[in-house]
């Protein structure tokens, strides 16, 4: 049988006229009652929906924590795979000779700061103090908490947790979407990424659904990031001379989440009406330049060769871990208190959160780097979007997290950071170290630090508002109504603020982790419809049988 050229047409119906012209009216109708649903519950009735939220959580985290792990570890092979495999690391995410609409600056920038950059100002200080304080290591009484030697230990959880599996997370939703809507000419929206597998079917119930799956995940995962970065900012307001917001132990008010959420939903509203190339764009390059700031601040004045060594050392020790780590799962023996269910316990609260954060952070990001990313190769894509950001977030780590932990191991900070809220390191850090030179220092330091979360977090709402309305709208990447974009920066905000009132950043967590399980199943299937796309171009090719849409004039019910 002579080889076909393969699908390059996936019609998805959209209403034509009405309030939802141009959208998917089963699509955003059903993931809008979804999103209102969970809303409501949290608001009106919170203390039961935080107790069925956690029932649920427990029982995921007992049945699926393998399949977390070891999904995650397969996205890293997968990546990896793509990119030295000659036949897909040389194609375009883009028609034959196309070239990317942004620079790599920009590119890196909009990657990062819509990626994880908004968690590099809360747990690149807090994630390698919490590790020094307490990992499986320290657990097994391999080493000592607070002390030199669980140092390069706490390096290892923090790189596993920010590196290659966070990204390649990012990187497989992104392949996808970019291969299938750039190359195939197919709708920017989960659905066409499982063409392989599914062909004409998912113009259907089928793709209707994985559609909404990804929304559900997408605002729960942009919620988590969002509810962390809430606190912090409102924990920064606090440090700046703003009273009321937060209690004497760091926690923000129900007055302080409303008016950080009024501000930041505010904002990433009025950027997401610009549009990707205008708004966010702009707000990308600002906060990566402030970052680069902050983070010249603790390589130059905070704990330099400590740091060096951390970062260097530390990557030495991670890659060498990585393998391991990357399939080990504990099991508990049910005895509460044990060292099993401890262990257990902490690679729940751990390893098994970030990958559940990740997963469900992926539509988001996977669209919106495949959207930045049209015209790049497929290694190229790779090794942008898991190495370079990876060893950015290693370099935070080190120098940020670094100079944290050398203040405490050397007893000058005396807990005045490890007494702090995670939100609250930073702030911290940076008082403890400019206030006795000048508190004048101390508190620019904390207006930069607060003006840089705030363009972070906005970055990332605004994008998710705009990933959420493409996909709402079939993948049409053109202006979306008002109202719509409207709609969704409130359901953002409220889910945050209903969530965070319900149960603080614990429910949030709980409310993510289940919703990113079923999207993790679409994602497994991504890399098999990826991989089989992939080899069936190379035998396209060969053949002398067109693999872009440009080349094929017509449909056909091939692959």
């Amino acid at each position: 049988m002579a080889i076909q050229p393969p699908l390059t047409e996936l019609p998805i119906k959209t209403a034509d006229t009405g309030f939802y012209r141009g959208f998917s009216v089963n699509v955003t109708v059903v993931s809008k009652i979804i999103i209102s649903v969970l809303v409501v519950w949290c608001i009106v009735w919170p203390t039961q929906a935080g107790n069925v939220l956690g029932g649920w959580n427990t029982a995921i985290l007992a049945t699926f924590a393998a399949w977390y792990i070891w999904v995650v570890a397969a996205f890293i092979i997968v990546c990896l795979g793509l990119a030295l495999w000659p036949t897909a690391g040389r194609m375009n995410l883009g028609l034959p000779g196309e070239k990317p609409e942004f620079t790599n600056f920009s590119w890196f920038s909009m990657m990062f700061g819509a990626g994880i950059g908004v968690g590099m100002l809360t747990w690149a200080v807090a994630e390698p103090v919490a590790h020094f304080q307490n990992n499986p290591s320290v657990i097994l009484g391999e080493t000592t908490a607070l002390t030199a030697d669980n140092v390069r230990t706490a390096y290892v959880w923090s790189f596993l947790h920010w590196g290659l599996g966070a990204w390649a997370c990012y990187a497989i939703a992104g392949l996808s979407l970019a291969f299938f809507s750039y190359r195939r000419g197919l709708p920017l929206t989960i659905r066409s990424s499982l063409t392989p597998l599914f062909g004409q079917s998912l113009s259907g119930v089928i793709g209707h659904i994985i559609d909404i799956v990804a929304v559900v995940a997408t605002i729960l995962g942009v919620a988590q990031t969002l509810g962390f970065g809430v606190e912090q900012f409102v924990a920064g307001l606090t440090r700046i001379g703003i009273g009321g917001l937060a209690l004497e132990d760091g926690t923000a008010t129900t007055m302080g989440i409303v008016v950080a959420l009024l501000v930041i939903m505010g904002a990433s509203t009025l950027s997401a009406l610009s549009g990707v190339g205008k708004g966010i764009k702009w707000l990308s390059n600002i906060n990566m330049v402030l970052s680069i700031v902050l983070l010249g601040f603790f390589i130059i004045f905070g704990a330099t060769w400590f740091g060096a060594s951390a970062f260097f050392v530390g990557i030495w020790d991670y890659l060498v871990a990585l393998p391991g780590l990357s399939f080990n799962v504990y099991s508990s023996d049910g005895i509460e208190g044990s060292e099993s269910f401890l262990l257990t316990q902490w690679q729940g609260w751990w390893p098994v959160f970030y990958w559940a954060w990740w997963i469900a952070f992926a539509p988001f990001v996977g669209l919106f780097l495949a959207r930045i990313s049209r015209g790049r190769t497929i290694r190229e894509f790779v090794l942008g979007a898991m190495i370079v950001p990876s060893l950015m977030c290693f370099v935070w780590f080190a120098w940020a997290g670094g100079t944290a932990i050398d203040l405490e191991l050397n007893g000058d900070a005396n807990g005045v950071i490890l007494d702090a809220a995670n939100g609250d390191k930073i702030f911290a850090m940076t008082e403890f170290m400019l206030a006795p030179i000048a508190q004048a220092l101390a508190w620019g330091m904390a207006v930069l630090i607060v003006v840089l979360l705030m363009t972070f977090l906005v970055t990332s709402a605004d994008s998710a508002v705009l990933i959420v309305n493409t996909i709402n709208a079939a993948g049409d990447e053109g202006p979306k109504a008002r109202p719509h974009i409207l709609f969704w920066g409130a359901a953002l905000a409220l889910v945050v603020g209903g969530l965070l009132i319900s149960g603080g950043t614990g429910a949030i967590q709980t409310a993510m982790v289940i919703g990113a399980l079923p999207f993790s199943l679409v994602m497994a299937l991504m890399c098999i419809s990826l991989i089989k796309a992939i080899f069936n171009d190379g035998r396209r090719e060969a053949a002398g049988v067109a693999t872009t849409h440009d080349e094929i004039p017509t449909a056909t019910p091939a692959e």
